[in-house]
């Protein structure tokens, strides 16, 4: 299952991101609408910029361990091509002698 940490925090951070369109959304909505909850609009603003920023870095920590993934598996292919061509040298050394 390769990819799997990077997709877990992709998923992260789009959620995270409804979560902070919804919070502005609700700055918006008059008072009246919504007994019981904060009727500070800041409050749902500043609550919106937390998640907002929080998705930021759930999305650039997807993205940079997608990278290092990508630079780890081409690192072993690399490492796995040059085995072979040094088993298939030695094989081919040992049939001259």
């Amino acid at each position: 299952m390769k990819g799997a940490m990077s997709r877990n925090l992709y998923l992260l951070a789009a959620s995270l991101l409804l979560l902070s369109l919804i919070s502005c959304g609700m700055s918006f909505v008059p008072n009246r609408l919504q007994p019981g909850l904060p009727v500070n609009g800041s409050l749902w603003k500043t609550i919106g910029l937390v998640f907002l920023l929080t998705s930021l870095l759930a999305g650039l920590a997807g993205m940079l361990t997608a990278m290092f993934e990508q630079v780890e598996r081409r690192s072993q292919e690399r490492m796995r091509r040059e085995l072979q061509q040094d088993l298939s040298r030695l094989g081919r050394n040992k049939r001259r002698k």
